[in-house]
């Protein structure tokens, strides 16, 4: 048997066959499923996309609505990236494409954060096109099946897996082909403690063959994350409210609804000049963030300041918002974090 044919057999006794985008797999369902599985788990992703689905169930949907109401859906999800792609996607869709999603591959890798192998995995899932894919999970099996050394980031390592992965796709069921060799690699061929006993590629894999499959694929060469600091400002008013700041449409947290950064000023010198009059200070616990490039060691301090000034400070991109009402704001996950304590103490 072949790579494809024991991974289809094995795929129709055991393969994951009813999440939440199989069950009417158009190509717009399809696509949003795989935005967000990109660095993410299917655990975590099916309550967003059921979300997101009830609400904008049509790509005409996705791009008539509110960047803020889009980014508020996808909060805690992380890589915010995406979901601004997503949006801006679903208006070039709804202005070039009349509101149908494009069918050929060169097209769907035109859209905004759309790469070779999510394209492909859009049009083979949906409508059964032969492509190849090569997302992590990918990456990882069929570096083990042809013990391919070298981390797959590196473009002769890329290359040649690309290569094996257009051999492997077969002519026929394309889209359960597909959905099986993501599947192999996320339940069985894992990161750590592949489970080979159970794998339909066994019988032939050259790092089962080796003795170490955990040694393919090579990690990515390591490095320190750099530390930053930060200290932000829960600016609170006697109604209710905290002081928000919109972030630019890009870099971290693009676009997303923060907590104002002091720099470094002391809170009073940073209310001062806006016109706000601060009562009481107060110290909170520091947490950690981590991004993929560095870590964000975040200060707290929560700055009440006097109603009297409240009412007439304006500043563009800033807001009083109520604090029980943040959740539908498109919000960083520490900040969220931060929100809701705040929301409990007052």
């Amino acid at each position: 048997m072949s790579f494809a044919e024991r991974l289809l057999a094995w795929h129709d006794v055991h393969g994951r066959k009813d999440l939440p985008w199989q069950r009417d797999p158009t190509p717009y369902r399809v696509w949003v499923s795989e935005v967000m599985l990109q660095q993410t788990q299917v655990a975590t992703v099916i309550p967003y996309f059921e979300r997101f689905m009830a609400r904008f169930p049509a790509v005409a949907d996705l791009a008539a609505a509110p960047q803020d109401e889009v980014l508020a859906l996808w909060s805690g999800l992380g890589y915010y990236s995406r979901a601004r792609n997503l949006h801006r996607a679903a208006g070039l869709i709804a202005a070039q494409h009349g509101g149908v999603f494009p069918a050929t591959l060169e097209q769907v890798m035109e859209l905004p954060g759309v790469g070779r192998s999510t394209a492909g995995a859009i049009l083979a899932l949906s409508g059964g096109q032969r492509h190849p894919i090569l997302d992590g999970n990918v990456r990882r099996v069929l570096a083990r099946f042809h013990a391919v050394d070298g981390w797959p980031g590196q473009g002769e390592v890329e290359r040649l897996l690309w290569q094996k992965a257009e051999e492997h796709t077969p002519g026929a069921r394309v889209a359960q082909y597909t959905q099986a060799v993501m599947d192999l690699g996320a339940t069985l061929c894992t990161r750590s403690r592949p489970r080979c006993g159970d794998c339909p590629q066994a019988v032939e894999c050259a790092a089962r063959a080796s003795g170490d499959p955990a040694r393919y694929p090579a990690p990515r060469p390591r490095k320190t994350l750099p530390e930053r600091q930060a200290v932000f400002l829960l600016v609170t008013n006697g109604r209710g409210e905290v002081l928000l700041e919109r972030r630019p449409p890009s870099g971290i947290w693009g676009g997303l609804w923060t907590l104002p950064e002091a720099g470094d000023q002391s809170a009073a010198q940073w209310c001062g000049r806006r016109g706000l009059t601060v009562l009481e200070e107060t110290d909170w616990p520091a947490l950690r963030h981590t991004f993929s490039h560095f870590h964000l060691d975040i200060s707290p301090r929560h700055v009440r300041v006097s109603d009297a000034a409240t009412a007439v400070m304006e500043a563009p991109g800033a807001v009083w918002y109520k604090t029980q009402l943040c959740d539908q704001l498109g919000l960083p996950a520490p900040i969220k974090r931060l929100l809701v304590q705040l929301a409990r103490d007052q």
